[in-house]
């Protein structure tokens, strides 16, 4: 008996060996994007991969068919969901990068609706939020990224006459 849950659990940690070096590259960017933080320096982001991938090997055996990128990614969009919205401060300096001018929400969604390519109902369900204000919350942060406010002396100057 011992020597059949060794070969499993060996067996086991193969697979996931094998997993996180197809997958953990991805998962960090998502991670990284997530958390706003340049790709050299990411301490935040490999937190929270650590702990999504630690989950899903936890839930290893449990998986029977499912896609275990799918359900690392549902760890890593909830640890960082439970974190970030409960740490975030709107009137704080923002994080960097193109997605630092977003919300925690805003960037989950975009991260998840863009880079990830979750669908609408999938992020809504993930979430707990209609399938509505996914779609609201991603077009909203698609226009932030694009069409970033301006700074006030940039405001002013066009307001004043010559």
């Amino acid at each position: 008996m011992r020597e059949r849950h060794t070969v499993q659990g060996a067996r086991r940690a193969r697979e996931f060996e094998a997993f996180v070096a197809g997958a953990a590259g991805r998962l960090l960017r998502t991670a990284t994007l997530l958390a706003a933080e340049t790709p050299d320096d990411n301490p935040r982001a490999r937190r929270l991969l650590t702990h999504a991938l630690a989950h899903t090997y936890a839930d290893w055996d449990r998986l029977r068919g499912e896609d275990p990128y799918d359900r690392a990614r549902q760890h890593l969009a909830v640890r960082y969901a439970r974190g970030a919205w409960h740490q975030y401060v709107p009137f704080r300096s923002p994080p960097g990068g193109v997605l630092g001018g977003l919300g925690p929400r805003e960037r989950l969604v975009l991260v998840l609706r863009l880079y990830e390519g979750v669908a609408e109902e999938q992020t809504a369900a993930l979430l707990g939020l209609t399938v509505e204000r996914v779609e609201v919350m991603c077009t909203r942060a698609m226009e932030k990224v694009l069409r970033p406010p301006r700074s006030p002396a940039q405001a002013v100057a066009k307001v004043v006459p010559s």
